[in-house]
Formats: C-alpha cells, sequence, structure tokens
C-alpha cells in the first residue's frame, strides 16, 4: 500500500465535478493511505464556501460534501513543524506557504504529493522537490 499526500485540488474532485474528476476517484477507490497537513478540511471548507457564494452549489449540497469529505480517512499532520521547509519551498518557487506545506509533508514523510494544482505543478518543474511531486494524471 502506497501513501500519498492529497492536496485540496484533489479530494474536491471527489464530490465536485470538474476536469480530472476521474482521476481523482480512481486515487480514492485505490488502497492508499492519504495523508493531509492539518488545515486540509478548513481548505476544502472555504471551496465549498466560494462555490456557494458564487452560486455554483446550494449550502445544502455543500453541507453535505463536506460530510462526505469527512468520512475519508486520512492521516493528519501538523503543519506548525512543516513550517520552515514550507517556507523554503515557497520562497524557491514563488508559490503560497499555504500550497507548500503539502509538499513539505510528502518529504517529510518520504512520500509523493499528488496534485491537480497546475500552476504550483509547474512552478515545481525545475526545484529539487520534483521528485515528491506527482500529477494527478500520473498516478
Amino acid at each position: 500500500m502506497s501513501r500519498y499526500v492529497l492536496d485540496a485540488s484533489i479530494a474536491i474532485k471527489w464530490f465536485v465535478p470538474e476536469i480530472y474528476s476521474d482521476f481523482a476517484r480512481r486515487l480514492l477507490a485505490s488502497n492508499h493511505t492519504f495523508l493531509v497537513p492539518d488545515f486540509f478540511f478548513a481548505e476544502l471548507a472555504n471551496v465549498l464556501w466560494k462555490r456557494v457564494r458564487r452560486g455554483e452549489d446550494t449550502a445544502e449540497n455543500a453541507r453535505q460534501t463536506l460530510a462526505d469529505l469527512n468520512t475519508v480517512p486520512v492521516e493528519v499532520y501538523l503543519s506548525q513543524p512543516l513550517m520552515p521547509l514550507a517556507l523554503d519551498i515557497a520562497m524557491q518557487s514563488d508559490r503560497a506557504v499555504y500550497d507548500s506545506l503539502y509538499l513539505a509533508l510528502a518529504i517529510s514523510q518520504k512520500c509523493e504529493m499528488v496534485t491537480a494544482d497546475e500552476k504550483f505543478y509547474n512552478a515545481l518543474q525545475n526545484t529539487v522537490y520534483v521528485n515528491h511531486l506527482l500529477w494527478v494524471e500520473n498516478i
């Protein structure tokens, strides 16, 4: 069984139809262990809130999606110890620290981070961190 760090761009696709949702759902159906930083659920809830705010979803459906997301077994890790590495990643790649925390978790746990965030993925291609990054279609 493999271990993967998942970012919010993957998890939201399990329940909200978007590009690459089929790949993300296959990952969910697989026999892998999923690791996430402690702010993962806050980030997902924020995505759901934005969808409601933009009129793309109902409040009732957002609540149900959050409840469904909470049933997925994940190992949750504190983000605070990852912050120094995440800051280094962010400064080297010009990407946000909160996105970099997912990659810092993957590095610290000696596994790969799966993402569907194209900007983040592309920004890390010419860094020493690329070996810990996996594009959603390549899982």
